[in-house]
């Protein structure tokens, strides 16, 4: 697959005076660009925030924020190499990485986890008469324990790990509801059709993901992203 950094190199002489000043930043900053915003990119480039999302999507990248996560993407890789087990790794060397695998996840996930997004989800989870949060295979644990958590401050929260009850609770939610889909791909054919037929009885939807460009987005009135690279032992959803 074709890298962002290759893509920005390739695309670099059809681009405009502003977007080669984006390109310009992003090819000597490419590890501090996930702390950047679409507004404060704009500001130290000296150009307009739809110019840096228009930047985004010649890349082929919806916007500014899925740009975000390719790039981090890439640069998490190399140390996904470096902390997968080995055979001959000690039960302590085996403990180290897998905090550091956890350590890379949340810090990544900072710089691709908008702000605005995550306020407007919690004041929506806040808020809700009821709280249904599905999930399925790896993503299931991550779907009780979120649900576990909600209880735990007193909200009516149900977790969902079936894609039969999945479909028949989320039939049922209402305006006053939030379905919460969790998908590490984005691509979970049931959990999508789980927030579609929430969204049927007019629920808010939110989906936690760590793909942008995926069918769980376009299902979701707002998108969580997380990065969390996949090795050989690791359980993702633990990561993110």
């Amino acid at each position: 697959m074709e890298s962002t950094v290759h893509k920005i190199r390739k695309l670099y002489p059809e681009m405009g005076r502003a977007e080669k000043k984006i390109a310009d930043y992003i090819l000597e900053n490419s590890r501090n660009i996930t702390d950047c915003s679409v507004t404060e990119l704009a500001k130290i480039c000296g150009c307009g925030d739809a110019t840096v999302v228009r930047f985004s999507r010649r890349l082929g990248f919806y916007g500014f924020q899925a740009l975000k996560i390719g790039i981090a993407g890439e640069l998490g890789s190399t140390s996904a190499i470096s902390s997968e087990i080995k055979r001959t790794d000690s039960c302590f060397e085996i403990f180290k990485k897998r905090i550091a695998d956890i350590s890379v996840s949340l810090k990544s996930t900072e710089g691709v986890l908008d702000e605005a997004a995550l306020e407007n989800a919690a004041k929506l989870i806040m808020n809700a008469r009821r709280i249904a949060v599905f999930g399925l295979g790896n993503s299931a644990a991550i779907a009780m324990d979120a649900a576990h958590k909600f209880l735990r401050l007193g909200l009516d929260a149900q977790s969902c790990t079936d894609n039969h009850m999945q479909a028949i609770i989320a039939s049922h939610l209402d305006r006053q509801s939030v379905a919460i889909g969790i998908s590490h791909s984005g691509s979970s054919k049931d959990i999508v059709e789980a927030l579609k037929l929430s969204k049927i009885g007019n629920a808010a939807t939110i989906c936690v993901s760590n793909h942008a460009a995926s069918p769980i987005v376009e299902a979701s009135d707002i998108a969580l992203f997380t990065k969390s690279e996949e090795t050989k032992h690791s359980i993702l959803g633990m990561s993110s």
